[in-house]
């Protein structure tokens, strides 16, 4: 029989978790104190908890007009909003695609396909910010949408393809060769059976995908050069300047902006943890 573990030892498990979650959470805390407290600088106490409540630096965020008398924070979350799905729909369209074909096919090239992945994640991405910007520049997709998504989208695809690939792996393939015998085509095999049994891996591409878009701010200023075409965190970058900062409406941006993105894990949370587990193992 298995031992139980002893009282003791377990109420400094959960003390130690509790600590645990109180760090990280602290700073969560001091963020959500700043956007609800009044004033421009943050307080120098310790606390998380305000000592007066305002909304006051919501309504600002929420109340900025661009050059044309649009309002700048519905403009930019609209332009977040659409480069971030559509990233995701590209991102989990061709990684799906591509990660199938490499873990189950053999065709010269593959692994070294598979090795260019592993080693374009290497670089960082403020080093393909110049070869980028010219390719960009050439194709006339600057200060667009469609060239910010297709820029979001060979960032994320090469994780997404190993993580996918991983997770086909481990799917059994006597269930394709049975629908082979049945007659099934191989994109009918692909379509009913295997993308249903992959929703986990799905999950965590289409996770990464959309955070991969909604949370970039780099490649979003640089490329972009209309405040009508910048995304959500630009908007909340340039309430801290050089020579200005306004702490307050930044806290309340940064809790509006993590919103959509708490929603879209509380969404996909039980596809979580087995799409990375099974991932990870298999290769």
């Amino acid at each position: 029989m298995t031992r139980q573990p002893r009282l003791a030892t377990r109420i400094v498990a959960h003390v130690a978790v509790i600590v645990l979650v109180m760090v990280v959470l602290y700073p969560v805390m001091l963020v959500c104190k700043k956007a609800f407290e009044p004033g421009r600088d943050f307080a120098l106490s310790p606390s998380p908890i305000p000592h007066t409540v305002t909304f006051d630096h919501f309504r600002t965020l929420f109340g900025q007009r661009g050059s044309h008398g649009e309002y700048l924070f519905v403009r930019q979350a609209l332009n977040s909003v659409v480069a971030a799905l559509a990233t995701t729909v590209v991102g989990v369209f061709l990684s799906c695609t591509a990660a199938y074909a490499l873990s189950r096919f053999k065709f010269p090239g593959r692994k070294a396909g598979l090795t260019t992945f592993v080693v374009v994640q290497m670089f960082p991405a403020t080093l393909l910010i110049m070869p980028l910007y010219v390719v960009l520049d050439k194709l006339g997709l600057l200060n667009s949408l469609t060239g910010l998504v297709l820029v979001y989208s060979t960032t994320a695809i090469p994780f997404c393809v190993w993580t996918l690939k991983g997770y086909f792996d481990s799917l059994p393939r006597e269930l394709e060769e049975a629908a082979r015998i049945d007659g099934a085509s191989a994109w009918l095999i692909f379509r009913k059976i295997i993308l249903p049994l992959a929703r986990p891996g799905l999950a965590v591409t289409a996770l990464f995908s959309f955070m991969t878009a909604w949370n970039e701010f780099i490649l979003a200023s640089t490329f972009m050069t209309s405040e009508s075409r910048y995304t959500l965190p630009v908007l909340i970058q340039s309430s801290v300047g050089e020579f200005s900062s306004q702490y307050g409406i930044f806290a309340a941006g940064a809790i509006v902006t993590s919103v959509p993105v708490m929603a879209v894990f509380y969404v996909l949370q039980k596809y979580l943890v087995g799409g990375l587990t099974a991932g990870a193992v298999k290769g």
